[in-house]
């Protein structure tokens, strides 16, 4: 069980990297807050996300796991978070209601502020928008009274979609830039834990720079705020508030 007095937050990752490239910022910045961070990875990425590895020869799917856990928690550990593997396969990705409410028992024990996965249309990759979609069903069967009576239910944490790899041809537009400039260190570093996506790091490299110059852009250039390096977000739910401000 998590500490009660901590805030938490969950990140629901569809392969092993996932998380790295696309919410490594936020992780970190939270950790850094005092907040506790749960991923969790759907998938190892054994067969879409890991030509690297199975160029090397001599490869089985269960050494290409094996690298893949190894560079995921690797990263985790880096950012502050703790992980966990449900190992659904990949390419494709499918899930049983058992991984379903699986998945809901963590938002149970994890209790979270907020709540961060895929976008929920991928045409490149299915195994992307699986993962949301699994995402907002837990959500939705963790605050259920009926489900496991008794238990604490979890109440209505915000759900925000990380940017996904061509943003544009996902209908993805964020609405929330965060500043991750304090914590970019750290996450580049957790992105170089991704040896079998090398390929990879400068991309992402050059996404926090533009959504640095486009954070910049909306808290004012003349801000003293030094934002050089920003992830993108895309809220799934409106926000509640008495003030706009």
């Amino acid at each position: 069980m998590n500490d009660s007095s901590k805030k938490t937050a969950l990140v629901v990752s569809a392969h092993s990297a996932d998380f790295v490239w696309r919410a490594g910022g936020a992780i970190a910045l939270h950790a850094l807050q005092g907040y506790a961070v749960q991923i969790v990875c759907l998938s190892f990425g054994e067969r879409g996300e890991s030509a690297k590895l199975w160029r090397k020869g001599g490869m089985t799917e269960e050494k290409v796991k094996a690298a893949r856990r190894e560079e995921a928690q690797a990263a985790a550990d880096l950012l502050g978070a703790s992980v966990e593997f449900f190992d659904l396969g990949d390419y494709p990705m499918r899930a049983d209601k058992d991984s379903l409410f699986r998945l809901a028992d963590v938002m149970r024990r994890v209790q979270p502020e907020f709540v961060l996965s895929h976008s929920p249309k991928d045409p490149y990759n299915y195994d992307h928008p699986l993962a949301m979609h699994l995402t907002q069903e837990a959500r939705i069967i963790a605050q259920a009274e009926g489900y496991k009576p008794g238990e604490k239910i979890v109440a209505a944490p915000p759900v925000y979609s990380f940017e996904p790899h061509q943003p544009e041809q996902c209908e993805w537009c964020p609405d929330v830039l965060l500043d991750i400039t304090e914590v970019w260190d750290r996450k580049y570093a957790a992105i170089q834990c991704m040896a079998g996506q090398e390929h990879l790091w400068e991309y992402y490299t050059r996404v926090a720079l533009q959504r640095g110059v486009q954070a910049k852009r909306n808290v004012g250039i003349a801000s003293s705020k030094n934002i050089v390096y920003a992830e993108g977000y895309q809220s799934v739910f409106p926000r509640v508030t008495e003030n706009l401000a």
